[in-house]
C-alpha cells in the first residue's frame, strides 16, 4: 500500500494563501508522488481527522505567526493524539517563538547582536539602538516570519514605524544582506542537502523573494557550514527537515539569523537532485 502524506497549508482566511504555496506545495508533492505516496494538501487550521496519515509534514502552515495561540493548541491536539508529525510537536513550539535565538547563542552558535524588548515600541526601539551604538538596526517581532512586521531604524531620523504589541527583537542592521546575501543551507535528516544565496534587491533589505529578493543556488563556504552545524548541535530533538539562515557580520564572519524548523521554504527548484533527496529523507521515516 502507498504511504500517504499530509503537507499542511496556510488557513484559508489568512493573507498568506494570497502568496505562491500551490507551486512550493508542487515542488514538494511531486517527487512524493513519483516515489509512489499519495500526498495532500490540508490548512493547518482545518485539519479535521488527521487518522491514517503515514506522516503529517507541517512544511508549510504559512501565516501561523498570526494565530500564535491557536497554533500551539493545534501542536497540543496533534501530540495528545500521538499523530505522526515531523519535525516533532516539541520543535514546533519552540521554532515560533524567535528568542530560541538566545538559545542557540548560550549553546556556542554564533547569532547576530540582539536586544530582546518587551513591546514594538518605537520609542522603545529606538532608545535601545543608542544604547547599543547601532547607527542602524532592524525591528521585528519575536513571532514572524516572511519579514512581517519588520522595521528599520536609521541614527537621525525619527522611529516612525506603526507600533506592534507582543516581545520584539532588535538587530544591527548587517550590510551584507544586500551584498553577499543571506546564505541558506538546508538539511534533511541531519545530512547536508544544498545551499541557496538570497539578495536583497537594491534598496531594500528584505531577502526573499516575495519582496524582490534573488535567489541563486550556490556552494556554502566551509566557515557557513560550520556556523550552521554549531545551530543544529543545539537542537536535541530529532530533525527530518532544516534550514539555517547565515548572514555575514560586520567582521565577516556568518551568524545564525534564523534556524528554520517550522515552516522553511526549501528551495526545492533551485537544485537538480534537490526534490530526490526530500523525498528520500520523507520516506526514509514511514
Amino acid at each position: 500500500m502507498s504511504p500517504r502524506i499530509a503537507i499542511l497549508t496556510p488557513d484559508p482566511s489568512d493573507p498568506a494563501v494570497e502568496g505562491r504555496w500551490p507551486e512550493v506545495f508542487a515542488r514538494m508533492a511531486a517527487p512524493l508522488q513519483a516515489a509512489g505516496a499519495t500526498v495532500e494538501p490540508r490548512a493547518w487550521t482545518r485539519t479535521g481527522d488527521l487518522t491514517g496519515f503515514d506522516l503529517i509534514l507541517p512544511l508549510m502552515v504559512w501565516g501561523n505567526y498570526r494565530a500564535v495561540d491557536q497554533w500551539l493548541a493545534a501542536v497540543d491536539d496533534w501530540d495528545a493524539a500521538g499523530l505522526p508529525v515531523l519535525n516533532p510537536p516539541s520543535v514546533l513550539r519552540w521554532n515560533v517563538d524567535k528568542i530560541y535565538l538566545q538559545h542557540l547563542s548560550d549553546a556556542g552558535a554564533h547569532i547576530a547582536p540582539t536586544a530582546w524588548l518587551d513591546t514594538g515600541d518605537p520609542d522603545l526601539a529606538e532608545a535601545a539602538r543608542q544604547a547599543h551604538g547601532w547607527d542602524e538596526a532592524v525591528i521585528k517581532p519575536r513571532r514572524s516570519g516572511g519579514s512581517y512586521r519588520t522595521e528599520r531604524l536609521r541614527a537621525g531620523q525619527p522611529a516612525a514605524f506603526e507600533p506592534f504589541d507582543g516581545p520584539a527583537m532588535l538587530q544591527p542592521f548587517l550590510p551584507a544582506v544586500g551584498t553577499t546575501g543571506e546564505t541558506s543551507l538546508v538539511f534533511f535528516n541531519g545530512w547536508f542537502s544544498h545551499a541557496v544565496r538570497k539578495v536583497a534587491k537594491t534598496g531594500d533589505f528584505r531577502v526573499q523573494p516575495d519582496w524582490g529578493g534573488h535567489v541563486t543556488a550556490i556552494q556554502p563556504e566551509d566557515d557557513e557550514h560550520a556556523a550552521a552545524r554549531a545551530a543544529l548541535a543545539a537542537v536535541s530533538e530529532p530533525l527530518l527537515y532544516a534550514r539555517v539562515d547565515l548572514v555575514r557580520d560586520l567582521d565577516g564572519k556568518p551568524v545564525v539569523m534564523e534556524l528554520e524548523l517550522l515552516e522553511p521554504d526549501l528551495y526545492l527548484g533551485e537544485e537538480p537532485a534537490a526534490q530526490t533527496r526530500f523525498a528520500q529523507a520523507v520516506l526514509a521515516r514511514i
